[in-house]
């Protein structure tokens, strides 16, 4: 079972630092092989709308900008599983986060049966300023693991004041989450 834990935050000691540690932890402990990919530290771009607004990403699912995208698209494609850790800047996703899942929803959304399709997607957005925002954020990131054909397995909210309880729940969610999906494979 290989999971990928995307991180989207410059920050590599801050709270979504810590939330996508918890997920690896998490998805370990259930015997998942359980890897952290920042997208920060990856050259994405955001999305060029080539051509007529869609490139080759509608016809061959392949984005025709060449950077970072394509060699962590191919690797999403080939995991079970997904968690997705962002920071809330004002109410939305960051701007790693964007650029990867503008990209890959335009790559996945327009095939019959999406790379992604059902899936287990764990998705936390993590505020450590005010606080405000978490739901907004989740509420994008939910229409985005629709729109790619994924399957919602949790929906995790963490302001900075919750951070311990919350660690604890990203733990338990992505070992439930890789625990679930052995024991279906397995039967």
């Amino acid at each position: 079972m290989n999971i990928l834990v995307l991180s989207a935050s410059p920050n590599k000691d801050g709270l979504t630092a810590a939330c996508a540690a918890a997920a690896v932890e998490g998805a370990r402990q259930a015997g998942g092989l359980a890897e952290e990919i920042r997208l920060n530290a990856l050259q994405i771009g955001m999305c060029q709308a080539c051509d007529d607004g869609w490139g080759t990403c509608q016809s061959k699912h392949v984005c025709q900008v060449s950077d970072g995208f394509q060699a962590l698209h191919a690797r999403v494609l080939e995991a079970n599983a997904y968690v997705l850790v962002t920071p809330v800047y004002f109410g939305e996703i960051s701007e790693s986060a964007k650029a990867f899942a503008d990209r890959l929803r335009r790559c996945e959304a327009t095939r019959g049966e999406s790379g992604l399709t059902d899936k287990p997607v764990i998705a936390v957005a993590a505020a450590g300023g005010s606080g405000n925002g978490t739901i907004t954020c989740l509420l994008s990131m939910e229409r985005w693991i629709q729109h790619v054909k994924g399957q919602v397995f949790d929906l995790i909210p963490v302001k900075r004041w919750t951070r311990e309880h919350k660690l604890a729940t990203i733990r338990e969610a992505a070992r439930a989450m890789v625990q679930e999906a052995l024991e279906k494979n397995a039967g």
